[in-house]
């Protein structure tokens, strides 16, 4: 085409610019004449005339669509000399067209020129802004991974490992999108063999589909570049257990594969049992979701308009999960993170992409793409596989809507609401307020599906797999749900609706209390200080902890900004996140935790070799005394947070004075270099023995101390909290860990310093007597159980806390602690 030769990234429309059909380069025509580039059939020809693809052979397509929205113009000013099926040689006329018409009715006559199929391919030698005439070349088409190929093929480098999988559910979606993402560096292609089925390691659909289970054996092979390296580093992922590692001990040899969770039955009339999926009592109004199918056309309107509509649809929510991700935490983020995961599937995209140029429209075609890939879930026998369908027919339904510009209704009930329905997505539960919806009950499901976690995150009781009998209930029944007991009592009589009203309202009153007192200090009933502070990970994790009555932050997580992502911040970034937290705070103390990555948390651009064991290895403070960079980037962040000294600074995973010198030396400089003569306090959090046994070493040099119990009851007790098989034993009310905890306040004490615990049992009601009387003077809770902790605390003095925790370090065992808290808060 004779025009003017410009960059893609100047086509006046995201779809072109931002490449989500392709690479390539844009010509702003000055004659009305598209010519063929090279060899090529005909593939596909817009209806309209303003838009043709031609295949060039090796998998090679291009795609020239005249014009920005030249599909409005309904044909008119286009005359294509040519049909699909068509074979032409570079230089035949392909279309002509009327540019003055063109320039007039369209909102642009630019015209881009686009590589389409890209699998294996790259453009090079791209042509500079300019005039081009017809038959001068515009860029280069080569198979990048030929060299690669050849290469492999003299040298041979190809290399294998099995591997027994070690984790408890398998290889899951999560497992499968981290096993993705540590093959980011290599350009090796990585195949999983199970049995006689195989899948590409970076598809975690496909990977899941083969149905991997704790106790199977693996084949990884691996060719091309590093092959050697990528296949030792996944098959190293995989033996860590990635989090979720089970005994080996435990893996059923050839064992059947569990079968899907049945429905348990009741013997009691008007009862329906159920598995509970999360915990909670309440009684309520049946209401039915039944939400239908979307409406979608499934025969295209041409390839390269569907193809736009399906890129678009994908690059739609991938934003959106994005932006959700940016401020999740917990078991939200995980799910996110599988389902941002799924949508970057190399097979999952193949396929719907292929069933574009089939014909079909962009909504079916991602339709017939993830819809086998669910089924295949939902059969290979294996329970907590079939769970995860239900991930799968959730991004089915959010990328159609996308495409089809489509949005379901907000999800509106009554007060009092039982919802009851076959099933949810976990974008549903999300969006369910539970000041409308105090519980709900499912036909199918699973106790470990995303649903069950987010309802359980959310606070809702909730029982799944009750089997089609649910279906009888009747729309507007009274029911009361006991999630605790697997249980739904169908018109309950009076005397059943009144003791389950009591127990629901005296569980309320207690919360509404705890809630209208949260704005004072919390002090105990002898007026002795104790802070209450938030575990936050976001600026709406701060805006909440305010209004629940926090008086703080005692940890904020930092990974947010570092997880999900190919750079690390910038300062600039970091900055901003801190500052916006902390003005959220409204002035109050905010300890922000350095990076604690490694382990279960990699992050692609800070490398970390496979470790045997991760747990032990690099992360925490480690990474950053390996990483200098991450670590003075990230100290020169938090310095930039205004009103200076208002976020203190607290280092993880501490083992040793040494860590706390090099990183106060850091700190020291970096104060010196940009002015900053306020006092910024660095504190450390206790989670190792070495830490909680030197705490009066590092008291001397450490501004405060806080206690991180989850880690410093797995490092005591030496079991692996991800690790089902040994969960039932993994207690921080240990008397091990209570004498640890008490060691630390007693060696702080000497040394003038305050002790707060920023871990799980500051959110434990039978833990908090017990460590305030071990002197503990802080407390960073969830959120939403900060006015409960802070009602708990004025009911105590510090003279009865001291007993009880006396008590509780001469207890022999966890349950004997556990069995002395209930009759002490009774």
């Amino acid at each position: 085409m004779a025009g003017w030769l410009l960059p893609l990234e100047e086509v006046p429309d995201p779809v072109f610019a931002q490449r989500m059909l392709g690479d390539g380069v844009a010509i702003d025509p000055t004659e009305g004449c598209l010519y063929a580039p090279c060899d090529g059939e005909v593939t596909v020809l817009q209806p309209t005339g303003h838009a043709i693809t031609l295949r060039a052979g090796d998998g090679i397509e291009l795609l020239m669509h005249i014009g920005i929205d030249t599909v409005q113009l309904a044909g008119a000013g286009f005359d294509p000399q040519v049909k699909v099926g068509d074979y032409v040689r570079a230089g035949d006329v392909l279309i002509r067209f009327d540019l003055d018409c063109v320039v007039c009715d369209a909102p642009s006559v630019v015209t881009p020129v686009l590589l389409i199929g890209q699998e294996g391919l790259t453009l090079t030698g791209k042509r500079g802004s300019g005039l081009v005439a017809p038959g001068e070349p515009i860029f280069t088409v080569e198979r990048a991974g030929a060299a690669v190929e050849a290469a492999t093929e003299i040298v041979g480098e190809t290399a294998t490992r099995t591997v027994v999988v070690p984790l408890a559910h398998g290889i899951h979606a999560r497992p499968a999108a981290k096993l993705r993402e540590v093959l980011v560096p290599f350009a090796a292609k990585v195949t999983i063999t199970k049995g006689e089925q195989s899948a590409d390691a970076r598809s975690p659909v496909r990977l899941m589909t083969l149905g991997i289970k704790l106790g199977d054996t693996i084949r990884i092979t691996a060719e091309g570049g590093r092959a050697d390296e990528a296949a030792a580093t996944l098959a190293a992922l995989i033996e860590s257990g990635m989090g979720e590692k089970a005994d080996p001990a435990s893996a059923p040899a050839p064992a059947p594969a569990p079968a899907p969770v049945a429905a348990p039955v009741s013997d009691e009339p008007g009862v329906l049992a159920g598995v509970t999926a999360a915990p909670g009592l309440a009684i309520g109004t049946a209401r039915f979701f039944r939400l239908p199918e979307l409406t979608i056309d499934p025969i295209g309107k041409g390839a390269s308009l569907e193809r736009a509509r399906l890129e678009d649809g994908i690059a739609r929510v991938v934003r959106a999960i994005e932006a959700d991700l940016s401020h999740a935490a917990g078991p939200m983020r995980s799910i996110l993170s599988a389902h941002r995961s799924m949508l970057d599937d190399p097979e999952l995209l193949e396929a719907a992409r292929a069933a574009v140029l089939d014909g079909a429209s962009a909504g079916q075609a991602w339709r017939q793409a993830i819809r086998p890939q669910a089924e295949l879930l939902r059969q290979n026998g294996d329970a907590h596989l079939a769970e995860r369908a239900d991930d799968m027919v959730d991004l089915e339904r959010r990328v159609v809507s996308a495409i089809e510009g489509v949005q379901d209704a907000p999800l509106v009930f009554p007060e009092g609401t039982i919802l009851l329905a076959d099933d949810l997505l976990p974008s549903q539960v999300t969006a369910i307020d539970p000041a409308q919806v105090c519980g709900f009950a499912t036909v199918r499901g699973g106790p470990t599906s995303h649903v069950a976690i987010l309802a359980a995150s959310l606070g809702i009781p909730a029982l799944v797999a009750m089997g089609s009998a649910l279906r009888t209930v009747q729309e507007g029944d009274t029911l009361i749900l006991d999630a605790g007991a697997g249980t739904l009592r169908v018109a309950p009589n009076e005397a059943q609706r009144s003791e389950a009203r009591a127990r629901v309202n005296a569980r309320t009153a207690a919360l509404a209390a705890a809630r209208a007192a949260a704005g004072a200090e919390a002090r105990l009933a002898d007026g002795t200080r104790i802070e209450v502070f938030a575990n936050l990970g976001s600026v709406s994790d701060a805006e909440r902890a305010v209004a629940a009555g926090a008086e703080g932050s005692g940890l904020l997580r930092t990974e947010f900004l570092f997880l999900d992502r190919d750079t690390p911040p910038s300062v600039g970034e970091q900055t901003a996140e801190y500052q916006a937290i902390a003005d959220a705070l409204q002035g109050r103390p905010l300890i922000i935790r350095l990076l604690d990555i490694g382990g279960d948390k990699p992050a692609p651009y800070l490398p970390i070799a496979a470790e045997e064991n991760p747990a032990l290895g690099l992360r925490g403070i480690r990474v950053g005394l390996a990483h200098p960079q991450v670590l003075e980037d990230q100290l020169r962040a938090i310095l930039g947070v205004r009103p200076i000294g208002v976020a203190r600074i607290m280092l993880p995973m501490i083992a040793s004075v040494g860590e706390l010198r090099a990183v106060r030396a850091v700190l020291d400089r970096l104060r010196g270099e940009l002015g900053i003569g306020e006092t910024v306090e660095l504190g450390i959090m206790v989670e190792t023995p070495a830490a909680a046994a030197t705490a009066d070493l590092l008291a001397a040099e450490a501004d405060f101390l806080s206690i991180g119990t989850n880690d410093l009851t797995q490092y005591t007790l030496a079991m692996d909290r991800g690790n089902p098989a040994v969960a039932s034993g993994i207690d921080g009310l240990h008397p091990a860990v209570l004498r640890l905890i008490a060691d630390t306040c007693r060696g702080a004490t000497a040394k003038g310093r305050w002790v707060g615990v920023c871990g799980g049992l500051a959110s434990d009601p039978l833990a908090v007597p017990i460590l305030v009387g071990l002197g503990v003077t802080e407390l960073s809770a969830t959120v939403s159980v900060v006015p409960e902790v802070k009602a708990l605390l004025a009911t105590l003095t510090i003279e009865r806390a001291r007993a009880h925790a006396t008590a509780a370090l001469a207890c022999a065992t966890a349950a004997d602690v556990r069995r002395l808290a209930r009759e002490f808060t009774a």
